[in-house]
């Protein structure tokens, strides 16, 4: 039996790859990865253009896009250091760039060192999957640009585009990667049991958001129609009265007349 993989893991091994890199692994990673960023573009990209009104569609749809965009350009850069890299302050990650051949092609490993407490005692020992660096960095980058998106259902027709260009590297990098750094502290594992809640939960929170947003427009077409009867209802009584004005004025000179003949009657006996 091996020392580094498990037997499990020993059936397909190849001296063109290294010993610790297990293709099964390393596929599913890739594809689950990827299956979460469809859900980003095109998924939540044509779902926003689509429920808000006209004025809003394009500005809707570029927020998510430019979010998964924006996303996937700070986490190579700085923000996955800050995340999974090493220790630079006890709630954030050194950030430097998770780029070039040497770091990506390494097997994986979260957090990237070893957390001790100030007496010395382990705090979280590093977990090192079969898998590459770069399978990991991608993983976790979909999951920061779909976070972002999410994010952005609560704001749609309610963020000018400029705005949001400005909010996404800022949020990413001074709330994100925080919460990451902090929920490595407790276990790869159990930290993506909370995620996958914490995802749920915000799904949950756009749904009601967006019943929320059909209440408002439901809300306010009622409130056009009875504007509308009621403009309606102020004509109906506007004809009403014109009609009451000239049968008065009909009748006023019907009894003008009528003393106007007593008058000359009167005057010619």
């Amino acid at each position: 039996m091996s020392t580094v993989v498990p037997v499990a893991y020993q059936g397909n091994t190849s001296a063109a790859v290294p010993d610790w890199l297990n293709k099964g692994d390393n596929a599913w990673q890739m594809i689950s990865a990827t299956l979460v960023g469809l859900q980003s573009v095109p998924g939540l990209v044509i779902l926003y253009g689509s429920i808000v009104k006209k004025k809003w569609a394009v500005n809707s749809a570029f927020m998510a896009l430019y979010a998964f965009a924006a996303v996937l350009l700070c986490w190579v850069i700085w923000a996955y250091n800050m995340s999974f890299g090493d220790k630079l302050l006890p709630l954030w990650g050194k950030a430097k760039p998770a780029l070039g051949q040497k770091f990506l092609i390494k097997q994986a490993a979260l957090p990237s060192t070893t957390h001790y407490h100030h007496d010395g005692t382990l705090e979280t020992a590093t977990i090192e999957p079969f898998y590459p660096m770069a399978s990991m960095v991608y993983f976790q980058c979909v999951f920061a640009a779909i976070t972002l998106i999410l994010l952005a259902g609560s704001l749609l027709g309610r963020m000018n585009i400029k705005a949001w260009m400005l909010f996404v590297p800022l949020w990413l990098t001074f709330s994100y990667t925080v919460g990451f750094y902090q929920a490595g502290k407790e276990s790869f594992r159990s930290f993506t049991r909370s995620y996958y809640r914490g995802a749920v939960g915000a799904l949950l929170v756009y749904d009601m958001k967006r019943d929320v947003m059909e209440f408002r427009d439901m809300e306010f077409k009622a409130w056009a129609r009875v504007q509308s009867l009621k403009f309606s209802l102020d004509e109906y009584n506007l004809e009403l009265r014109v009609k009451e004005a000239n049968e008065a004025e009909a009748e006023a000179q019907h009894r003008l007349a009528t003393a106007e003949a007593e008058i000359a009657d009167l005057r010619n006996p």
